[in-house]
């Protein structure tokens, strides 16, 4: 694979803004004319829909941000409880594997130029008793953008991301510092911190969304807020 074919966005924890980030970045692929697709290997998490049907909010996003409708999967396992998916999958008697998010990674991609692959959790979230998405994004092997929860605790993290990614021989694309809904103390020192620290290309800060933009639980992210996200981030060069 080459840079141009996609991403694997990772995040330093959970409800980081990953999914925020993966949706902009795939706008900005689409303006510049290039047919940008989200993939998402594994969620854990739904809710009921209108219809009675079960929705997930990540893969709603990377629906809107991708154009497309509801009846094309981008997901190959969606699994109903919100907890550790390879937890999950085991209680219910499903098998997760690097082979079968290849198989599904693979179709998407041989149908679409680009494709923005957000991890769930952090970079190495169990799949099995022996396989993590680290080793899934290891063999997709597309350079990696880490976005950072900006809270307490996130120097931390964000390095021994770095440092999981760097073990692995792996290529990082960039990171994005995600300002959270209440901005933490001394926001800036901690960005320059990390910036004085990694790496790897710093592609933007994204300010706190405005109140209007603000996901609502049991929903995705709008339009206009994927839109917002993007121009306060730069594409890796």
């Amino acid at each position: 694979m080459t840079l141009k074919t996609g991403y694997f966005v990772t995040g330093t924890d959970t409800e980081v803004g990953k999914t925020l980030v993966s949706g902009a970045l795939i706008l900005k692929l689409r303006e510049l004319g290039r047919n940008a697709i989200g993939f998402k290997p594994v969620v854990a998490g739904t809710y009921q829909g209108q219809n009675g049907e079960y929705i997930n909010e990540d893969i709603e996003t990377l629906r809107v941000a991708s154009n497309l409708p509801q009846t094309q999967s981008i997901c190959p396992f969606v699994l109903d409880t919100p907890a550790a998916p390879h937890i999950v999958a085991k209680a219910n008697g499903i098998e997760l594997n690097v082979n079968k998010l290849l198989e599904s990674f693979t179709g998407i991609q041989n149908e679409n130029d680009f494709v923005v692959v957000e991890g769930a959790g952090g970079f190495i979230v169990p799949l099995n008793d022996h396989e993590s998405l680290a080793d899934f994004a290891q063999k997709i092997d597309l350079p990696i953008i880490v976005v950072v929860g900006m809270k307490l605790g996130c120097l931390n993290h964000t390095l021994l991301t770095i440092e999981a990614i760097k073990t692995r021989k792996m290529k990082i694309a960039g990171w994005v510092a995600n300002t959270l809904a209440q901005e933490m103390s001394l926001l800036n020192e901690n960005i320059q911190s990390l910036q004085d620290r990694i790496d790897a290309p710093f592609l933007g800060t994204i300010p706190t969304l405005p109140l209007a933009l603000q996901k609502q639980n049991n929903s995705p992210y709008s339009l206009a807020a994927l839109q917002f996200a993007a121009q306060h981030i730069q594409l890796p060069k």
